[in-house]
């Protein structure tokens, strides 16, 4: 399957015959390859998905959610298979791929039932019927960060929407859409309903969202790389929804005692390092009351020091690599930077682990001494890479916090939960957790600023991938 593309219910190759290679970011070899598709792959599969359109869509709901939850329970029983997949593809220790890069997916898959059925498709209003209808036919382009979990959150709602899909998965990260491709033509997904093209971004994707047959693209990457797709878009007068970067803020207020602040710190450093802080709401900015600055800073490199790094393979890993050489050389050029303008780097570094000369890996890095307006704590970095900012008083912190291009996320930790609740409605970010509130995957998920617009998962999701007919009575 990896060899060709998925369109209009077959395999069949792609036109160019050429092929990306699949590199193991833990061994930097080659293991696999999918075929490069370009502009003429795209043209055929969004043709594919714009003839199944009309029947897909005039199928009532509950039948297109139903064969979604097929979809989740054909991953179960695949789901060692992908989790190891993805950790050749990108790196991620084992137990979290299986539970967070497939166990989400599935998740997202199940979900689809009990969304549609608590969804109205149609109200009255006055004197007309208003009807939710699917948006068309939907472009989806998606990242290599967590590869199978943002598919399943664009591709789950959007076919139960009554939408059909081309996929332009990330050409870094792309089995696991292969494997997905796979279980949705068992599960009896008429053909052209879902298409699968790989391909490179300037090539495949940029076809996509120019084709003037897509209604509608769903994006999940970086601001660059989501500025040129609006822009495409935007020609066509498409609908886009955009989940973009993130420099997101970890805010302590002053009222935890000491204990509450340890404790907040240490978990402030694996809210930055999940997935080798290749996470676009990983709470990278850790502010802190400037007294308690030399706290924050000795709990915090003590913290990052627990982080193993080493093969994603070994159950005594806590980080592995990250997922190429060039996001690697990334990460150093920034913490390179950074020091020549005056970072003090606690822990970690820009070279290599010791023992680890082979992988794309980067140490676990902590750094203070720079200023909110510093480009390390203003850039999305995508690297395990923390920054200790002090403030003085609540106010600065909102300021802080708010004061970058982006607002994904950020996180707000204080001993009163009402105080820490007003401070998070103070905040100009898509999703705030309090407290270590649980993450929700019902809950919408989206951002402000440069870090995009639309959400994404539960109703929210489901939304996005539908429009308003009225009918006048």
């Amino acid at each position: 399957m990896p060899h060709r593309i998925y369109v209009a219910g077959e395999w069949v190759p792609a036109s160019g015959g050429t092929a990306i290679q699949v590199v193991n970011p833990a061994t930097e070899e080659a293991f696999d390859e999918v075929p490069r598709g370009g502009a003429k792959d795209v043209a055929r599969a969004v043709e594919a998905a714009a003839a199944a359109l009309p029947a897909w869509s005039a199928r009532p709901a509950a039948e297109r959610a139903e064969l979604c939850a097929a979809v989740a329970a054909a991953l179960r029983t695949r789901s060692e298979e992908l989790a190891s997949m993805i950790v050749d593809e990108l790196g991620m220790p084992l137990p979290l791929a299986r539970l967070i890069q497939v166990g989400s997916p599935i998740r997202t898959f199940a979900s689809m039932p009990e969304l549609a059925a608590g969804l109205g498709f149609e109200e009255r209003v006055g004197g007309s019927v208003v009807y939710r209808d699917p948006i068309g036919v939907v472009g989806a382009i998606t990242p290599w960060n967590y590869p199978l979990h943002q598919i399943a959150a664009k591709v789950a709602p959007a076919l139960t929407a009554g939408c059909t899909v081309v996929l332009k998965p990330s050409e870094v990260t792309p089995l696991n859409a292969f494997v997905l491709a796979d279980v949705l033509h068992e599960a009896g997904f008429p053909p052209g309903v879902f298409n699968l093209v790989s391909g490179t971004g300037p090539e495949a994707g940029e076809a996509l969202a120019a084709h003037p047959l897509v209604d509608m693209i769903s994006f999940t990457g970086s601001t660059r790389a989501g500025r040129r797709v609006a822009e495409l878009a935007a020609a066509g007068v498409k609908r886009t929804a955009l989940e973009l970067g993130g420099k997101s803020a970890n805010v302590l207020l002053d009222d935890l005692d000491d204990a509450g602040f340890e404790d907040a710190v240490r978990k402030g450093v694996g809210a930055c390092y999940l997935n080798s802080g290749q996470t676009c709401s990983a709470l990278t900015r850790l502010l802190v009351p400037r007294e308690r600055l030399p706290e924050a800073e000795r709990f915090a490199a003590e913290e990052a020091l627990t982080y193993t790094t080493g093969d994603p393979r070994d159950p005594g890993t806590r980080l592995g690599p990250l997922v190429s050489a060039a996001q690697r050389e990334r990460v150093r050029d920034h913490l390179r930077a950074a020091a020549e303008d005056g970072a003090t780097i606690l822990t970690g570094g820009p070279d290599a682990p010791e023992g680890l000369e082979r992988g794309f890996y980067v140490r676990p890095t902590v750094l203070t001494g720079v200023t909110p307006e510093s480009r390390i704590a203003q850039e999305e970095i995508f690297g395990p890479v923390l920054v200790v900012l002090p403030y003085d008083g609540e106010d600065e912190a909102v300021r802080i916090a708010n004061g970058t291009a982006y607002g994904l996320a950020a996180g707000v930790r204080a001993a009163d939960p009402e105080r820490a609740h007003r401070v998070a409605r103070r905040l100009r970010a898509g999703q705030i957790r309090v407290n270590d509130g649980a993450h929700n995957p019902l809950a919408p998920f989206g951002g402000f600023k440069q870090s995009g617009y639309g959400r994404e998962y539960g109703r929210f999701g489901l939304e996005e991938f539908l429009t308003t007919t009225s009918v006048q009575l």
